[in-house]
């Protein structure tokens, strides 16, 4: 599988190199939030890459939710399970948990619609900053500390109604913000797709933190900063190549 690339495994163990999870964020998912980069002094792995890495080893359920306790960094080496029928938890030597997965339902492990899953998903949660919250924001006159733009990934969860398909398309169905001083819980909704018909749904939930009055300048320059690193990302690499 293609997910393969981006992590290495030693004596039952997973790992992942500040490359490899950098190269998932940028090449596969189009993030280019900061905590991504290989030289980022507070590096973490991005959650898409973990749920994909779960994906590609334990199966799609029609059930499953992912909820992240933990900041994964390279220096970390995790325990996956094979299978999960009910409840797994992903820990260190120390066991100490960074991921729980409540799974529920039948279970598959077809390559083809694993794959099509996790890069359709993988490439709509990578977007949600700025494409999504950027107007999210907008609408509930609140905005992150642009000093120190700080958004958790903190829970995803789908619920597919079969597997009889074999590409596997999303789409927004809605966006909600709450406010609880100065953080916030953006909810994420949408619909999974075959052939235009609905097959399922699914939620992202994301913690932001220091929250204040929405101030479109400030806005533009965290955006601008994002781009630039983007920009800056496939410049680099286009001057490699040539």
């Amino acid at each position: 599988m293609f997910i393969d690339n981006f992590y290495n495994t030693s004596n039952g163990k997973i790992s992942f190199s500040r490359q490899q999870a950098s190269n998932f964020a940028k090449q596969v998912a189009d993030d280019f939030n900061p905590l991504h980069n290989e030289d980022a002094k507070r590096f973490c792995v991005p959650g898409d890459l973990l749920f994909s890495v779960i994906l590609a080893k334990s199966g799609l359920s029609k059930q499953m939710t992912f909820n992240f306790s933990g900041m994964v960094t390279d220096d970390i080496e995790l325990t996956f399970p094979d299978e999960i029928t009910d409840l797994a938890i992903i820990v260190d030597d120390n066991k100490k948990e960074y991921l729980s997965i409540d799974v529920a339902g039948e279970t598959t492990k077809n390559i083809q619609l694993i794959e099509s899953l996790t890069q359709a998903y993988v490439n709509f949660s990578g977007h949600t900053f700025p494409h999504l919250l950027v107007n999210l924001m907008a609408e509930n006159n609140v905005m992150i500390n642009p000093a120190r733009p700080m958004i958790m990934y903190q829970s995803m969860s789908i619920d597919l109604h079969h597997f009889d398909v074999e590409e596997i398309e999303l789409s927004l169905s809605k966006t909600t913000l709450t406010r609880e001083g100065k953080r916030g819980n953006a909810w994420l909704e949408f619909d999974l797709k075959s052939n235009n018909e609905i097959i399922g749904q699914g939620k992202k939930h994301m913690l932001l933190s220091g929250l204040r009055e929405y101030n479109q300048d400030n806005i533009d320059d965290i955006v601008n900063r994002y781009n630039k690193s983007k920009t800056d990302y496939i410049q680099h690499n286009n001057s490699k190549i040539s």
